[in-house]
């Protein structure tokens, strides 16, 4: 699932602007002030950054700038109410990718935000592979080797997730950070069940098993041999 750090200080557009942003299926992280939206976004969690320019604590050109200087590619997009071309050229010059004047039609943000996704898909490509599996990110399919696995929805995000961390032991509430909505908590073991069910599906009949528990440390999708 993408996910999106909203940085906006006005509570209710933060609001109604992370709520659009969910009912189209983007997974979204809300960040008041320009301090705490700076620490979120070199999390590494994120798949974009909607940013406010006007922000307390830290201003969002400030925070762009800090991002760049530290080598974070994360895409920006710069939300402000100035519309001026000196305003617009500080934005980019400070690491923003694209910008948006205020008042804005949410179709025009949807519009924007696919695009620098795109961009970032291009990047890191779109198929992801672990030895003989394969997923599909942009036509939500698997397979392993030269059959095709069928997945729920979760479980394709639990694998991307994991694909995307490949080698990399990612803690249990890390995964639940990544796959739920903050306000939306999983069952107690919903997490496992799901990691149960996928590693049935991607491992079973494989000679090499590639989904791992690191017991007291979290799961792992390594590539074969390693």
């Amino acid at each position: 699932m993408t996910r999106i750090l909203l940085v906006e200080d006005e509570a209710a557009l933060a609001r109604a602007l992370a709520q659009g942003l969910r009912d189209e299926r983007y997974a979204v992280d809300i960040a008041d002030n320009g301090e705490d939206g700076l620490w979120a976004a070199r999390s590494g969690e994120h798949d974009l950054l909607v940013l406010d320019l006007q922000l307390p604590r830290i201003p969002g050109l400030e925070v762009c700038r800090r991002l760049r200087k530290d080598g974070n590619h994360l895409p920006i997009l710069m939300l402000t109410a100035r519309d001026t071309t000196a305003d617009v050229v500080t934005g980019l010059d400070a690491g923003a990718n694209d910008y948006l004047v205020k008042p804005f039609a949410f179709a025009e943000l949807l519009a924007r935000l696919r695009a620098l996704l795109r961009v970032g898909t291009r990047a890191t490509g779109v198929e992801l592979t672990a030895g003989d599996l394969r997923l599909d990110a942009k036509g939500h399919r698997v397979w392993r080797g030269a059959t095709e696995i069928a997945v729920t929805t979760k479980e394709l995000q639990l694998l991307e997730y994991l694909l995307r961390h490949k080698g990399q032991v990612v803690a249990r509430q890390k995964l639940i950070d990544a796959l739920w909505e903050h306000d939306d908590d999983p069952e107690s073991n919903a997490l496992e069940v799901h990691v149960a069910s996928l590693r049935r599906k991607v491992d079973r009949g494989a000679e090499v098993a590639l989904l791992h528990t690191v017991r007291g440390a979290g799961y792992v999708l390594r590539e074969p041999g390693r």
